[in-house]
């Protein structure tokens, strides 16, 4: 899709920083991080909805990964997934690693975020990716 800014961070149009690539799946890190270690999971090629995508298993077990060497990098208390598909109309799993005194609480508010700077952005990628 020509105006699908996921579609031109796959083609490298738009840098992001990747935590997990293989030849159908990208993971970066969320430039408005909910917590630290926030990552989406793509599909490279352009799916709207995460029930589009074909190889649907092999989708979550790259989200599984991510979460994983997410938690493990972080000490996340656990790992919240979220499809909800409308903030980019292109299919994606938001990784969300979640820890006691975060920011949210019970409930998420994608409104409330982290502000890392670019350095810190390098190294948390650095640490999942490391991991995986």
């Amino acid at each position: 899709m020509k105006d699908c800014i996921f579609c031109k961070i796959v083609k490298g149009e738009i840098p992001a920083y990747k935590v997990y690539e293989d030849k159908d799946f990208l993971s970066f890190l969320d430039i408005k991080p909910l917590t630290k270690g926030n990552a989406l999971v793509i599909p490279k090629k352009h799916y709207r909805w995460t029930y589009n995508i074909p190889n649907f298993g092999e989708y979550f077990e790259v989200a599984k990964k991510v979460a994983l060497a997410a938690q493990d990098a972080f000490k996340a208390e656990w790992i919240c997934f979220l499809t909800l598909g409308f903030e980019v109309p292109h299919a994606h799993i938001r990784v969300i690693p979640r820890y006691n005194k975060d920011l949210h609480g019970t409930v998420i508010d994608p409104n409330v975020y982290e502000n890392f700077s670019k350095e810190e952005m390098e190294k948390i990628a650095e640490q999942i990716t490391d991991i995986i």
